[in-house]
């Protein structure tokens, strides 16, 4: 919390952003949400991916929005919470890769049908 970092002499984010720390955090979500949609591009993510990107995104604008940055129990409930926000990432990735795969190989079976019908 600000407090101790003033008493130990830690030069924090939190003393440095000081009353603009929620528009600091909205554009580091802005560029994590972005790096996440390219990420999600180049490996020709599907939609689990991208609904789980939707709440992540939900979820951390909300985060910023309620969370009171001058009281210490606030932040660490609103940090620890996102515990929750890895598992749904992780969760969006894995029901996209899966969904990825058996769109791969349902078109795989598709072409070996074709082809072989053509034989």
């Amino acid at each position: 919390d600000k407090e101790d970092d003033i008493k130990v002499g830690v030069k924090s984010t939190a003393l440095m952003f000081q009353e603009q720390t929620k528009l600091w955090l909205s554009g580091f979500t802005v560029a994590m949400m972005s790096g996440l949609v390219v990420a999600g591009v180049n490996n020709e993510q599907t939609l689990p991916y991208y609904a789980a990107l939707s709440a992540v995104a939900v979820h951390l604008a909300r985060q910023i929005y309620t969370v009171d940055i001058n009281k210490a129990e606030d932040c660490w409930k609103q940090f620890s919470s996102n515990r929750n926000l890895g598992l749904l990432l992780f969760l969006g990735i894995v029901a996209g890769n899966l969904l990825k795969e058996s769109k791969h190989n349902g078109s795989t079976k598709i072409n070996e049908t074709v082809c072989t019908k053509h034989i």
